[in-house]
């Protein structure tokens, strides 16, 4: 199958998003926790390394999903490969 250049602008906007949300994913994973200690300021009335591992993270991470999930719909409805309902 030949691809088109639609198709690799859509595999290469794909591939750029995914990248810079695993580098995210992988900053609030492991670096935060890593330097967590050093993290020794108040935030929301809780030391700000508890925050983060207990609720910071989580949020982050719901984030991530949600904002892959819109961007992927408006990519999908760009190049024409959107999901149809039946």
């Amino acid at each position: 199958m030949q691809l088109t250049e639609s198709h690799r602008q859509y595999w290469r906007k794909n591939l750029n998003i995914t990248a810079i949300l695993l580098v995210i994913w992988f900053v609030v994973t492991y670096v935060v926790s890593y330097f967590a200690r050093d993290l020794s300021f108040s935030f929301f009335g809780w030391p700000f390394s508890f925050w983060m591992a207990a609720q910071g993270s989580l949020i982050i991470y719901v984030v991530i999903i949600g904002f892959y999930a819109r961007y992927m719909n408006k990519l999908d409805i760009e190049h024409g490969v959107q999901e149809t309902e039946e």
